[in-house]
């Protein structure tokens, strides 16, 4: 009597297997290919991307991949200066999102904070108030904040009590790599440190925070910042 309960319920249970893994590997591969969200742990894009946003990645912006692999099927775009885009760590492969500053063929080189792109230096002026007022009253001083005017004008900080590498000499990017910044520039792990990142290596790129929590404050909503698009 039991074995034929177990026979009669196996397809059963086959056929809801199946099923689930079916619905898994399509949600992974659309996910894993076309567009995706991602969790922000750190304050190395601030105060552009806030700890505690939930992004949306366009990983069509560029490229088409097969899915759980950075093999390129099509290509059609490339990320452009001042674009905010999701990337592994040439490093150790961590998945970071970061501001391309230098595309192939460019030379970049900083002076005291300053960027200075293919010999012209980067100009800086007032920062964007709103940017500015979406980091918490307490996380403002100590910080510098200015307009960075090159492609899409955006904010970053700058926080002088940092030892951070403020100069460094012209380095020419090489073709099918970028050189990629943190808008916190005295607190980012980037290509300062990292260096180059080949174009495979970029994921997609990143238009807009989903929804934001308050990691220090009960994961409480920021609701200002939903559907909150980034520049």
């Amino acid at each position: 009597m039991r074995c034929e309960w177990i026979r009669k319920i196996l397809p059963l249970l086959r056929g809801w297997i199946f099923t689930i893994v079916l619905a898994l590997l399509i949600a992974t591969s659309f996910r894993s290919a076309i567009a995706d969200w991602s969790d922000i742990p750190t304050g190395s894009m601030k105060p552009t991307i806030l700890e505690g946003d939930r992004i949306f990645v366009n990983k069509l912006a560029y490229d088409l991949k097969i899915p759980y692999t950075t093999i390129h099927l099509a290509r059609w775009d490339n990320p452009k200066r001042g674009d905010v885009v999701i990337l592994f760590s040439p490093a150790d492969g961590t998945r970071l999102v970061k501001r391309v500053i230098g595309l192939p063929g460019d030379t970049i080189a900083m002076w005291r904070n300053q960027l200075i792109i293919n010999g012209e230096p980067v100009k800086y002026d007032e920062p964007d108030q709103e940017t500015v007022n979406q980091l918490p009253p307490d996380q403002r001083p100590g910080h510098n904040f200015y307009g960075e005017g090159f492609a899409r004008r955006h904010t970053v900080m700058f926080t002088p009590s940092q030892n951070a590498p403020h100069t460094f000499s012209p380095l020419k990017v090489p073709e099918e790599k970028y050189f990629v910044m943190g808008d916190n520039r005295d607190l980012s792990a980037d290509s300062r440190f990292f260096g180059f990142v080949e174009r495979k290596l970029i994921v997609g790129r990143v238009l807009f925070v989903v929804f934001s929590l308050k990691l220090d404050d009960y994961y409480l909503p920021r609701w200002h910042r939903f559907f909150y698009k980034l520049s």
